[in-house]
């Protein structure tokens, strides 16, 4: 939480307990050894107080007396000097209501101008290490709309968890092992023999895509004919050697284009070449909870509570795709230790996350160190209708294609307008919208109007300047102080945000920041005839202003001074 917001709740701690010591060296309640600890909280209603406090309600039983009574003596015993507090209520069967007086507003003000584009950000994480993987898209082919889901919410997330105070990473991880890259193998292979009139027909299961044309094309140009008489094998291997890198370097340019820039890139080869998907093996058989059956080598994930046991290496020989998932995340939490690794993954991995956990438990890791964060699917909608082509190019539309119709600002922001584990519809014809009922076209407008704001005053003549905490206390109408409470509550949230794996809470955030705002400013005229109040209300303009970009920063999404 803010400084301000901090402060505030542990004077009212402070008094709470302070009372209740007070009243007990009075007589007025029993000694007790130990009382239960209490909640401060923010009311549904501001009118009811900017905290309720519950202590009396939860002392009742340790002070063997009525709670309403409880809460009657401990105000009696209470003294505001030198505090945040201006007064208080009893409400209910109990609770006690504090309102906050005027130099907790000022000094609200005061802090985000004394912080700016630090505002919000805290030490909450204690600098612990975060490795967030995301997309991962299956380097074979392009990146489809989950992607683009999973781009915008992992690094979002990302950065989320940095302004909560955790070192952070993101990484990609290249499945460039495995039976997706035979695959690739194959339709290259045939594609490349086709131009030279091999009339084999491409297997259904292999990919049938323009790109694999297009790679074929630009090898038989490099190479020409010069393959065709080589093993399968080794026409393979040239094959995914040439294609792969380009189409890795694809999705990095992809995802820049997108404002994504990873850490690291790890490959899944690696994991085979330096021996670790192997020794995972071995580890495994180590610890017990592997044996055979029909010449393969089974994990007994039911040991850790999964619903089915599960193959580690066929009776062919060859690993699973587990056995290097298994290895990837091991080398994460226990080579790189990192305190935490957090996957982006589609709802269909549900059963999937449940057996690393098991595989990393037998292997003595703390499997909590391993969270997953379950995305569900989009749809993407134009006049009403789901569609699933461009319609530029009429095929189905990939991040690219995405991109090419929507704004970049608007596909981070519509990504992260909704909870990962929520179906989302992704309105094409709002993303482009130029009006208030884009939630990212209101959100910059927000942000440009208080420019103009600054631009218009400064055009005439005003010297915009801070303002002393006598002044700030002049902010004083219902409008004026749901902005700064709302202001206050930034840090808050992005904890709340951090915790919760929900990037989401914080678009709602800026969103709802931008209304409160257009509300003020609808109520209250900027430019008044009292000079102090009018600085008083440029200073708080200008606090919006820095927030909401402090936001968009974090989204990677513009804060546009002119719009």
């Amino acid at each position: 939480m803010s400084l301000i917001v901090k402060k505030a709740k542990e004077q009212i701690k402070n008094l709470i307990t302070g009372a209740a010591f007070t009243a007990t060296e009075k007589e007025e309640l029993p000694k007790c050894d130990a009382l239960p600890d209490f909640k401060i909280e923010v009311p549904s209603s501001r009118e009811h107080g900017d905290y309720a406090v519950n202590a009396a309600l939860v002392w009742s039983k340790s002070f063997h007396n009525a709670p309403r009574k409880i809460a009657e003596i401990l105000t009696a015993n209470m003294d505001f000097d030198g505090t945040y507090i201006d007064r208080f209520e009893i409400a209910g069967p109990g609770f006690i209501n504090f309102f906050l007086n005027d130099d907790y507003y000022a000094d609200i003000v005061l802090d985000v101008a004394d912080k700016k584009e630090n505002y919000g950000k805290s030490d909450f994480g204690e600098g612990k290490r975060v490795l967030v993987e995301f997309v991962s898209a299956n380097p074979t082919g392009p990146m489809h709309i989950g992607n683009a889901r999973g781009g915008a919410l992992g690094d979002c997330l990302a950065a989320v968890l940095e302004a909560a105070g955790y070192y952070t990473e993101r990484e990609f991880y290249i499945n460039d092992a495995g039976n997706q890259i035979n695959k690739f193998g194959l339709s290259l292979d045939i594609r490349y023999r086709q131009i030279f009139g091999d009339k084999e027909e491409m297997p259904e299961d292999s990919y049938h895509g323009e790109d694999i044309i297009n790679h074929a094309k630009a090898f038989a140009e490099k190479y020409g004919d010069s393959y065709v008489s080589k093993s399968e094998e080794e026409r393979k291997a040239a094959l995914v050697s040439f294609a792969l890198p380009k189409n890795i370097k694809g999705l990095e340019n992809d995802l820049l284009k997108y404002r994504i820039k990873y850490n690291t890139w790890f490959k899944e080869s690696t994991l085979h070449e330096n021996g670790e998907a192997k020794r995972i093996i071995e580890l495994l058989k180590e610890s017990g909870h592997t044996y055979e059956q029909e010449g393969a080598l089974w994990f007994k994930a039911t040991d850790f509570g999964c619903d089915k046991d599960f193959v580690l290496v066929r009776a062919n020989g060859f690993p699973t795709y587990v056995v290097p998932d298994i290895a990837y995340h091991y080398n994460k939490l226990e080579v790189r230790k990192f305190d935490k690794a957090i996957d982006i993954l589609g709802a269909d991995h549900h059963g999937y996350v449940p057996r690393l956990k098991a595989a990393l438990t037998a292997l003595g890791v703390n499997a909590d160190r391993l969270d997953a964060v379950l995305m569900q699917m989009v749809r993407l909608v134009r006049d009403g209708e789901v569609i699933k082509a461009s319609k530029r190019s009429g095929k189905a539309i990939t991040l690219v294609t995405l991109l090419d119709e929507v704004p970049i600002d608007a596909a981070r922001f519509f990504f992260n307008l909704r909870e990962p584990n929520s179906h989302f519809d992704f309105d094409l014809d709002l993303a482009v919208s130029e009006s208030s009922n884009n939630p990212v076209y209101y959100v910059q407008y927000a942000y440009a109007r208080i420019c103009s704001i600054m631009r218009n005053l400064e055009a005439e003549g005003i010297k915009i300047r801070d303002c002393s905490r006598e002044e700030l206390k002049l902010l004083k109408t219902p409008e004026e102080r749901e902005l700064i409470l709302h202001i206050a509550a930034f840090t808050d949230e992005i904890i709340a945000s951090a915790k919760t794996y929900d990037p989401a809470r914080i678009t709602h955030y800026v969103f709802e920041l931008a209304t409160k705002f257009h509300k003020f400013y609808a109520a209250c005229r900027v430019k008044d005839e009292n000079e102090a109040l009018m600085f008083a209300r440029i200073m708080l303009c200008k606090d919006t202003a820095t927030v909401i970009k402090n936001v968009l920063d974090m989204l990677k999404i513009t804060a546009p001074e002119k719009m």
